[in-house]
Parts: structure tokens; C-alpha cells; sequence
């Protein structure tokens, strides 16, 4: 009998304490959708403010949402792959090595019986010039180094009947790419011809470190930045571009990131692991929610949108503060949190359910319990 007291008083305490203000590592989700001020009228009717809008994610919001500004979308554009001529183009500050063959007796290259003769290493002035015995100045930039060759030789050939020319052309600072950083080894690498592609350099490189989180490739051209994910690169082999002298390469982590907090699995700034993070991954990322505390009812995507997006005919947010609402309880509610975009600074907050309290008031009942007995 004195059991069942026991257990009829514990009940009604663990209930009637539930709502009361007991430790909690979360809010009510009506104690974070509160209004922000209550005014009451002379009247006497009560005007709730709210400086934020409300919004509840299912089948029917959906279109209406996605129609709103991506804050996530990246402003960079990128070069599609195109197909180029396998062989270097020859630039200012390459090195060039040229050696003449002579069939003739009395070489004006050669001492006597000797029919090869290697100049010396020359490399291409800021001009795209070279100087060469017999020619003079000759203009090389611009070239593959086979056209080069035979210009030479044609040239040549006005003084030196017999000459033949054999040329060697080594990649100088113009014709190399510096890939800066998210590499196995970071350099400054020569383009050998001119049909390098990106992920060929990249491996090349010593690839991209498998712990970077959802890789980011930026490659600067000029006064031009472009970039694209690394996966989007591995996907699509059109987006495998060819790299140009004097191209800087540069491969860094995912900097988007969203915050979880309240009766999430954890409280913490999470990366983006993918280009596109949906809010059902984002429950998935952050461990799900407390399986005793949250209200799965309840979980909020709490963002702020520009001033300037605000919109008054749908096409955008009513308020610069919005609430979106998910329900993890049915399956209209976890269908339309799989196709939900999460964006970069969302906070996603899992609410405290009221049966929260009343298990934290029961299981201290029940310690206090045992340790008497």
C-alpha cells in the first residue's frame, strides 16, 4: 500500500513540476515563438508584437520558400574544359636550348670535322625575343616550339645551307602554375604543354588531403577569381579545366556553416559537408535530437534574411527575421525537411518537451527513493 502511494505522489509531483523552472538546456516552442512585446489597449484587449515572421515547412510552403533568395549561392563562376593543342606555347622567360647540325667541311658553327654544335642555353626576353649566331634577334614568343624550330631553321639556312636545328624548350616562370595551398604538396609546378587539366595538377600535386571538408577550388586568372567544390569537379568531367601559365590555384575547406543548439544530439558550428545541406542532413549532422528532452514537433530553422529581400508579394521574406517550423512526427513533415535547404548561418534549435521536466522530476524521485531504501 505504501508503494502504491509512493507512486500515485510521484506521478502527480513529476506532472504538476513539468512546466515548472527546473534546469533546462532548451526552450519551450512556445517560449521561443513568444511575442516580442504585449501592449494592452484601453480597451482592454491584449496586441501581440512579433518582430520576426513564422513559418511552417510542409508540401504546401515548399514552393513558396524555395522561391526565396538562396543565401548560400556562391558568386564565382568557372571555365568549362577546352580542348587545346598538346604542345607548350613558348613565353617570355623560358628557357630555350638550341643545337645545329652542319654537313659542311668548313662549319661556320663547328671546328673542322665536327658536324653538331650545341649553343649555349638562351631564354626568351620580356619582348619574346632570342638571339641566335647568324640570325640575330628572332621573335619566338607566341609559338609552339616546333613552329619555333623551323623559323629558326629557315632563317639559319639563308647563311648555313646544310644547318639543321634541334630545339628543346623548358617551361619558365610564365608557362608554370602555382597551386598555393590544400595540396599534398604545395609548389609552383611547369606546364609542359598546353593542355594540363586542373585535376591533373592537382594529382600531380599530391592530391587533395581526404579530411578537408567538402573541398573548395579557387583558381585566380588575371584579376579573375573563379571556383568550384572539388566534388562538382570530380563529377563532371566538363568542368575539368585546362590550367595557363601564370594561373595561382588554390584549395581550402568549406567556410559555410551552420549552428545547432537546444535539444539537438549537439550544440556546435557545423561545415557544410556538401554543396547542398538539406534541414533533415542537417538533423542527421548534428546527432538527431535528444531522445528524452527535444519535441520533435518542434524543431526551428531560426535565419535572417538582408533588408533588402524582403518582399511583400511571396517572392521573398515578409520580415528580416524568419522561424521556420519542422514536424520530425509525420511524414509530410520529414518529406519537406529532405527538400528544405539549410543555409550558411541557420540556426537550427530543437526545442524542449514537456515531458522533459517531468522525467527529470521522476528520476530524481526515483534516486532519492533508492538511496532511502
Amino acid at each position: 500500500m505504501l508503494l502504491h502511494i509512493r507512486f500515485v505522489f510521484a506521478a502527480m509531483l513529476c506532472f504538476g513540476l513539468a512546466g515548472c523552472g527546473l534546469p533546462r538546456g532548451a526552450g519551450f516552442q512556445a517560449e521561443v515563438l513568444a511575442a516580442s512585446s504585449i501592449d494592452k489597449n484601453e480597451d482592454g484587449t491584449v496586441e501581440r508584437t512579433y518582430d520576426f515572421a513564422v513559418f511552417e515547412v510542409t508540401r504546401e510552403t515548399l514552393p513558396v520558400l524555395k522561391s526565396w533568395p538562396d543565401l548560400g549561392t556562391r558568386h564565382y563562376r568557372w571555365i568549362n574544359d577546352r580542348q587545346a593543342a598538346t604542345s607548350m606555347i613558348i613565353a617570355p622567360g623560358d628557357k630555350l636550348q638550341l643545337t645545329v647540325w652542319d654537313a659542311e667541311e668548313n662549319s661556320l658553327l663547328s671546328g673542322t670535322g665536327q658536324r653538331v654544335t650545341p649553343l649555349q642555353e638562351v631564354e626568351v626576353s620580356s619582348n619574346g625575343q632570342i638571339f641566335v649566331p647568324y640570325i640575330g634577334s628572332l621573335k619566338v614568343s607566341g609559338m609552339a616550339p616546333e613552329t619555333a624550330r623551323q623559323r629558326i631553321e629557315e632563317e639559319l639556312t639563308q647563311t648555313i645551307p646544310s644547318a639543321q636545328v634541334q630545339l628543346i624548350a623548358a617551361p619558365g616562370r610564365a608557362n608554370t602554375a602555382n597551386i598555393v595551398t590544400g595540396v599534398g604538396v604545395p609548389g609552383i609546378y611547369p606546364l609542359a604543354y598546353r593542355n594540363v587539366k586542373l585535376l591533373d595538377l592537382l594529382s600531380l600535386a599530391g592530391g587533395v588531403p581526404p579530411d578537408l571538408v567538402n573541398p573548395q577550388v579557387k583558381l585566380a586568372r588575371g584579376n579573375e577569381v573563379f571556383g568550384i567544390s572539388y566534388d562538382r569537379l570530380l563529377s563532371n568531367p566538363a568542368l575539368d579545366t585546362n590550367v595557363r601559365g601564370g594561373d595561382r590555384i588554390i584549395v581550402e575547406a568549406e567556410d559555410r556553416t551552420f549552428l545547432s543548439l537546444g535539444a539537438t544530439g549537439t550544440q556546435a558550428i557545423h561545415p557544410f559537408p556538401k554543396e547542398e545541406v538539406s534541414a533533415l542532413d542537417a538533423i542527421a549532422i548534428v546527432g538527431g535530437v535528444n531522445p528524452t528532452r527535444a519535441n520533435p514537433e518542434g524543431i526551428l530553422v531560426l535565419r535572417e534574411y538582408d533588408v533588402a529581400q524582403i518582399r511583400s508579394d511571396g517572392s521573398g521574406p515578409p520580415r528580416d527575421r524568419v522561424v521556420f517550423t519542422l514536424d520530425l512526427t509525420s511524414a509530410d513533415g520529414l518529406f519537406s525537411a529532405a527538400q528544405f535547404k539549410i543555409q550558411p548561418n541557420d540556426l537550427v534549435y530543437g526545442t524542449e518537451s514537456a515531458l522533459g521536466s517531468a522525467f527529470t522530476v521522476l528520476n530524481i524521485f526515483n534516486t532519492v527513493s533508492a538511496l532511502r531504501n
